[in-house]
């Protein structure tokens, strides 16, 4: 009782840090409202975007290529201009950020619970099964990711579950890391050898004991690895190998525009990169003060 009253006060003293942080420092504070900004304009996408860029009776070949802020064929005004098919790429954006932003969240919160139980497994379950989990992160994490996922859609195809799968391949390691390192420091601990004595199982002992005591470097390394996430499908994408043309990301949408740079028509591929660099940047912002607010000994 004493232990989980213990972990309840210091999550509310992290909570009122975090808050408390936010009021001190501008900066997180900003990046904290455009990342929200962008999650509310993703998830509202099929209703605010000015048009449906992929339906085909909602853009007209006809307005292809124009500059911002022309008006078109029927009267509506491209504030970002058109692609090569008529389509507005305002309304592209918020459609690709939607992508982008479920395919990272997806990904990394299956790559966090497989990680997860591996990483704990690991370190509880010292010896052979935790030597034989461990070899298999060591020879995961001796590749780079974009490497793993690259081998991944070559033999899967297309799609975006397969891209999912593949960011899930690449990044699970990374979880299992961490836990594993936080949790054998744990295990050590007085809490857990009283645990033992009282004749607890072992999964409680696990997800009751062990487990919240290694979540918060978890949380830090969950939103980073969304960034990172989103960025690696926006290569694969870039590339030619991730998502289908149905379904565009931010990354697509980048290489959609590429050819056209040189002819002087930059805004197809300029726009959207700076959707995508605009969305990973609040997001890293965000993350770097929450990590300080976690960890009291790296604050600034």
């Amino acid at each position: 009782m004493n232990a989980e009253v213990g972990q309840t006060i210091a999550a509310e003293s992290r909570f009122r840090r975090f808050v408390a942080s936010y009021t001190e420092n501008k900066v997180p504070v900003v990046a904290l409202f455009v990342f929200l900004s962008i999650v509310f304009v993703a998830l509202l996408s099929p209703w605010i975007s000015p048009q449906n860029p992929y339906d085909l009776s909602q853009i007209n070949i006809i307005d292809g290529c124009l500059v911002p802020g022309s008006m078109g064929t029927s009267g509506m005004t491209y504030l970002l201009g058109t692609d090569d098919q008529g389509r507005d790429i305002l309304s592209a954006i918020f459609y690709g950020l939607r992508i982008s932003l479920a395919v990272g969240a997806a990904s990394n919160l299956f790559a966090f619970l497989i990680g997860l139980g591996l990483g704990l497994i690991a370190a509880y379950f010292s010896g052979k099964i935790g030597d034989f989990i461990m070899r298999i992160v060591d020879l995961q994490l001796s590749f780079p990711a974009i490497l793993v996922a690259l081998i991944l859609l070559a033999v899967l195809g297309r799609g975006t579950e397969k891209v999912i799968l593949a960011l899930i391949v690449a990044v699970w390691a990374r979880y299992a890391r961490i836990v594993y390192g936080s949790a054998l420091s744990e295990r050590e601990r007085e809490y857990i050898d009283a645990a033992k004595c009282l004749a607890l199982s072992q999964p409680r002992i696990i997800f009751r004991h062990l487990l919240p005591n290694c979540l918060p470097p978890l949380i830090v390394v969950g939103s980073v690895n969304i960034a990172y996430s989103i960025l690696l499908e926006a290569t694969l994408s870039f590339l030619g190998v991730g998502l289908p043309v149905t379904e565009p990301s931010l990354g697509l949408l980048v290489a959609n525009g590429y050819q056209f740079i040189l002819s002087g028509r930059y805004w197809i591929s300029f726009f959207p990169g700076v959707a995508l660099l605009i969305a990973v940047g609040s997001l890293n912002l965000v993350t770097d003060r929450l990590r300080d607010v976690l960890n009291p000994r790296l604050q600034r």
